[in-house]
């Protein structure tokens, strides 16, 4: 599982690369787009990256206008990211690209088989995460 893994998360980055991008830009996307606007530190604690990283991924998205950026006008210290527009239709078209590597990682199994390794993997996962209130993340 970790060898697969691990060439899956190669193929996308090689395809996010092409676009200038790397994977922890895209799970700041993510973030954004499934949970919406987040104080830049609790981004940081839900992505599990070092306070000081996401100030440069934020920055570098930032600067290509795929995030926004907002201080707390009570908080100096507190700053808002939400994402653009742009961000979001970026994020659909890395989206698309993730299914793309999927489609070809997972070629050899016909749609039945599929199924199958995604409940297994499903019930792998519940368990690892404590139980019966875990879900399979959507993507």
């Amino acid at each position: 599982m970790s060898r697969t893994g691990k060439d899956a998360r190669s193929r996308l980055a090689e395809r996010l690369a092409d676009r200038g991008l790397r994977l922890r830009h895209m799970a700041v996307l993510a973030a954004l787009v499934d949970f919406g606007p987040h104080v830049q530190r609790e981004l940081a604690e839900r992505l599990t990256i070092d306070r000081s990283d996401i100030v440069k991924i934020i920055d570098e998205l930032d600067a290509a206008d795929l995030v926004g950026r907002a201080r707390d006008m009570t908080d100096r210290r507190r700053v808002t990211v939400t994402v653009s527009p742009a961000g979001r239709a970026l994020f659909s078209r890395l989206q698309a690209d993730a299914r793309a590597v999927q489609d070809d990682v997972l070629a050899p199994l016909n749609a039945r088989e599929r199924a199958r390794l995604t409940a297994l993997l499903a019930r792998v996962h519940q368990h690892l995460q404590g139980g019966a209130g875990a879900g399979w993340p959507s993507r």
